[in-house]
């Protein structure tokens, strides 16, 4: 058996996505910019990862695949990390 999903997430969230994708505060504060343009009203960076966690828990109700877990699990994370400041 590999590596669990929740490891797999830390490790992607805490590493590779780290690195290709810059600070997470940063990032999710860009997309709720643009979502709360788009939108019409306030977006913080909190709710973009909870809102990407809906997503993915979606494309898991419409087709298991390993991915939307690990993902599913790493938006988790990141919306941890937001609200604890970490």
């Amino acid at each position: 058996m590999g590596e669990s999903i929740l490891l797999e997430a830390d490790r992607l969230i805490n590493g590779e996505r780290r690195q290709d994708y810059g600070d997470v505060r940063k990032s999710f504060d860009d997309v709720a910019t643009g979502w709360s343009l788009i939108i019409g009203a306030p977006v913080t960076a909190t709710q973009v990862a909870l809102c990407m966690t809906w997503l993915k828990t979606m494309r898991e109700v419409n087709a298991h695949k390993r991915d939307n877990l690990v993902d599913l699990a790493g938006y988790v994370g990141l919306a941890s990390q937001l609200v604890e400041g970490g």
